[in-house]
């Protein structure tokens, strides 16, 4: 009786304050390892985005002022996270010589771009680095230093990964960072490397990217020692490609690596046709890929967004998503899939920003607060009842829907220039969420009204109010 009675006290606390204390950090869940929680039990769910960086600003105070708008802006809708490459022109302090470390960029603008974060209570995934090449172009992705005829330590890309002196340089990188941020709680993810699969010379099978698969299986233990109260991870390309799977599995599984990641975007010149078709189930695909690894660790679709055929460029109908119907089915499918959190957005400049789209971070948060994943052992399925695609998480106490209307996708709104159509008088089934359980409220949120609804259940079924492209209900229980 006392370990009940401890049980609801502690459940209770979490639905009553959700706030943490001040020396928390974030790990994985002790109470169900496909989540997050801070370290006193305070459940997380990230929201937020990429913010890869300022490298087009020379300038440190337009730079770090561009910075505090966005950071400002993702705050004020409820955003809680965001990532960052520490790599980025604008903040890399490893920019003259390989093994040499600009003290005064740090204090100028990472120190700063991390006490921003903690200003607007924003927690960081810090990708430490993300070069491709030692060529001059394209610039974003070159790093010539590291060549040895440019004073660093490897003669190839190939050498980078296997030679010792350029493994010893990285871990030499790992120290400096630790010694200036490894207690600092802002930062809770540490990555080792953009996409390490997309670096020159290496390609899509796990074959291919044995340099780089065997470099990280060294340098995520290395990672940990110098980081031991924080989540430390990598990250491979877009899974648009058949011969993607295997080298995701081995990525994933890989003990060290705290966090299963995928990348996805719609793309019409992908390889897997999931990747052309409607934005939420290529999202929710991506999270059922890792969730198939069964790996027991917080899956996260970390990168998603929209690009022309074969990432050739920006996605052209970003300008006319001015309702930005692609973020809502990025932060919503992934979390409604079985990931620990929403997805995370790419294009934070061009389209989340260009178009004012931050609203979008509220409306998911709407859906969560007052949410503990951990203490509800959710069970994810996938349905389709009639015109909806309905993505369910059955849990102990609480069960969310997200209904999405199939007729609606990124080809009728945005290529057609269609109307999203309005559903009427839907008759959602539900039996398999609610069997045997005792309701005991019942509430349904349109996100694109932010207006939440009463309502209840008769023969098993909730009448849904009308609505357009998708609604979530949530249905609580003893």
């Amino acid at each position: 009786m006392m370990k009940i009675f401890l049980s609801l006290v502690f459940a209770c606390s979490i639905l009553i304050s959700f706030g943490q204390s001040k020396n928390a950090y974030i790990r994985i869940s002790p109470r169900d390892p496909r989540y997050l929680a801070y370290s006193d039990g305070t459940p997380y769910i990230p929201i937020g985005l990429n913010l890869i960086g300022m490298g087009r600003f020379e300038n440190t105070t337009r730079g770090l002022g561009q910075t505090e708008d966005i950071l400002k802006k993702l705050s004020k809708n409820k955003g809680n996270y965001f990532r960052l490459w520490f790599s980025d022109n604008f903040y890399d302090i490893e920019h003259t010589k390989s093994g040499e470390y600009d003290e005064a960029k740090a204090s100028e603008r990472l120190d700063k771009v991390i006490q921003l974060a903690s200003k607007y209570n924003l927690h960081i995934k810090a990708t430490m680095e993300h070069f491709r090449h030692f060529n001059t172009e394209p610039a974003w992705s070159a790093k010539p230093l590291h060549h040895v005829k440019n004073g660093g330590t490897a003669t190839s890309i190939k050498d980078f990964f296997t030679g010792t002196a350029s493994k010893e340089l990285y871990k030499k990188k790992l120290d400096w960072y630790a010694k200036r941020y490894a207690a600092n709680p802002t930062i809770y993810t540490w990555e080792l490397w953009n996409e390490v699969n997309t670096v020159q010379g290496s390609g899509n099978s796990l074959q291919e990217a044995k340099a780089q698969f065997e470099w990280t299986k060294e340098m995520l233990p290395e990672l940990h020692k110098r980081f031991p109260n924080r989540l430390c991870t990598q990250s491979l390309g877009s899974f648009n490609d058949r011969n993607d799977r295997e080298t995701f599995r081995a990525f994933s599984s890989l003990p060290e690596n705290d966090l299963a990641q995928v990348h996805r975007y719609l793309d019409v010149g992908a390889d897997l046709q999931i990747c052309h078709g409607p934005v939420d189930a290529m999202m929710a695909d991506a999270v059922n890929e890792l969730l198939a690894f069964q790996l027991k660790k917080p899956a996260l679709l970390s990168e998603g967004g929209a690009v022309e055929a074969k990432h050739s460029g920006l996605f052209k109908h970003y300008a006319t998503d001015k309702a930005g119907m692609i973020l809502h089915d990025v932060l919503f499918a992934p979390f409604f899939a079985g990931a620990a959190g929403g997805g995370q957005f790419w294009h934070w400049r061009d389209y989340v920003a260009k178009n004012d789209l931050w609203f979008h971070f509220r409306r998911f948060h709407e859906v969560v607060k007052k949410l503990d994943p951990p203490s509800e052992n959710f069970e994810p399925s996938i349905e389709v009842q009639d015109k909806l695609r309905v993505y369910g998480l059955k849990g102990t106490r609480t069960t969310l829907i997200w209904a999405r209307d199939t007729s609606n996708t990124w080809i009728t709104e945005l290529q057609q220039s269609k109307a999203p159509e309005v559903v009427k008088d839907f008759q959602l089934e539900i039996q398999k969420h609610i069997a045997n359980k005792r309701i005991t409220k019942v509430r349904i949120y349109d996100p694109w009204r932010n207006k939440w609804t009463k309502a209840k259940v008769k023969n098993n079924r909730i009448t849904l109010p009308d609505f357009s492209r998708s609604i979530v209900v949530r249905i609580e229980y003893k």
